[in-house]
């Protein structure tokens, strides 16, 4: 069943006349078609009886009927109002609906207000649990896109380690590995984080102009999109023999990352992940000092539903795909980060990122 037939499905049975799917990750899944349309209207406008149809800047149109989608498409020129063309687009298809599914965590407040207008007798009520649920459970097909996915992640950290040297700068390392997934033909999923010395004690550092000195640990933290699917991996290494005390803040992170994934299966709860790592942490002295989430899942978008916390009493399921990635930041001794990207199998747990996690000294 198509992406579309189960949201029609789900308005059938929710008696939902319309939904209107508006992020361009979400667009992406349920079309086949991955647009950045900027400040443009981009959405797929699925009817409980009627044929869909797809909105977009005029000048994507080739693009979108390229990807496959096998319905409508609808242009929009730049000189255009697009919520009209769109409000037009739905009367001649159905009438006035009387109730729209939209996702009420993304459509801005100014097109609300435009369909509102347009349709003053609709309510208006929340999509985004069924796009979660729907987009949480992976088929093999995304699967093995996530695998070779997380396997050029692995070949940039491997990139990353070769590029470390004396006197060379966290952008110099960081610009060797991203020209290496380009000429692989794939961007990274988000910007690449390469930290070294106590930069690393900042989960969400900005690397610069720094340069690599011996007895730094260096913080790799990046991702690589394949096929509109996402990797997320974290690796610290030692440029240089660490010393006693990052040595024991690497194993603890070590232990709580392997104790966590060894836990995962169906069933488990999100925050028992959370809690094993983190007790794991906490018995190490450390608890204070790991300060974010476990993970989150990944697909798509590379942060994406569900988010692994302490406070999530989610159970996993077969096809789910998370990160693990407990840290320990302590300003005087050094950051450690270590990231996975997980599957939840039949009964465990498949490990999609790969690359070796022992403490690498260079």
């Amino acid at each position: 069943m198509s992406k579309v037939e189960e949201i029609q499905n789900y308005l059938r049975k929710n008696q939902i006349d319309a939904a209107f799917v508006t992020t361009p990750d979400n667009v992406f899944y349920v079309s086949g078609f991955k647009s950045n349309p900027h400040e443009r209207l981009l959405g797929v406008m699925i009817f409980k009886e009627s044929e869909p149809f797809l909105i977009c800047p005029q000048m994507e149109v080739p693009d979108a009927k390229d990807a496959g989608w096998p319905y409508e498409v609808i242009g929009h020129q730049d000189t255009e109002n697009a919520m009209e063309i769109l409000a037009q687009a739905i009367k001649a298809r159905t009438g006035n609906p009387s109730t729209f599914a939209i996702e009420k965590a993304q459509l801005i407040v100014e097109r609300l207000e435009a369909l509102q207008h347009s349709f003053p007798e609709a309510s208006f009520v929340r999509l985004d649990e069924k796009i979660n649920a729907l987009r949480v459970i992976k088929d093999e097909e995304e699967l093995n896109k996530l695998r070779k996915a997380a396997e050029l992640a692995d070949y940039a950290i491997e990139v990353g380690c070769k590029e470390i040297a004396e006197g060379k700068t966290e952008m110099e390392i960081l610009t060797a590995i991203e020209s290496a997934i380009q000429e692989k033909g794939c961007k990274m999923s988000f910007e690449t984080m390469v930290l070294s010395g106590t930069k690393t004690a900042s989960p969400h550092g900005k690397p610069g102009a720094r340069k690599v000195e011996k007895g730094d640990m260096i913080l790799f933290d990046l991702g690589v999109i394949y096929e509109g699917y996402c990797s997320d991996i974290t690796r610290t290494v030692a440029f240089g023999e660490p010393t006693e005390a990052q040595k024991e803040i690497y194993h603890a992170v070590l232990a709580a990352n392997s104790n966590a994934i060894a836990a995962v299966k169906p069933g488990v709860r999100a925050m028992d992940l959370d809690k094993i790592a983190r007790d794991t942490i906490t018995e190490a002295g450390y608890g204070e000092y790991f300060t974010h989430r476990l993970g989150h899942g990944l697909g798509i978008s590379v942060h994406e539903f569900p988010s692994v916390t302490g406070a999530n009493d989610m159970t996993m399921e077969q096809g789910m795909v998370f990160t693990i990635e407990p840290g320990i930041y302590k300003s005087d001794v050094t950051g450690v980060r270590i990231e996975d990207d997980v599957v939840v199998t039949k009964d465990g747990v498949e490990v999609l990122t790969k690359f070796p996690k022992e403490l690498l000294v260079l």
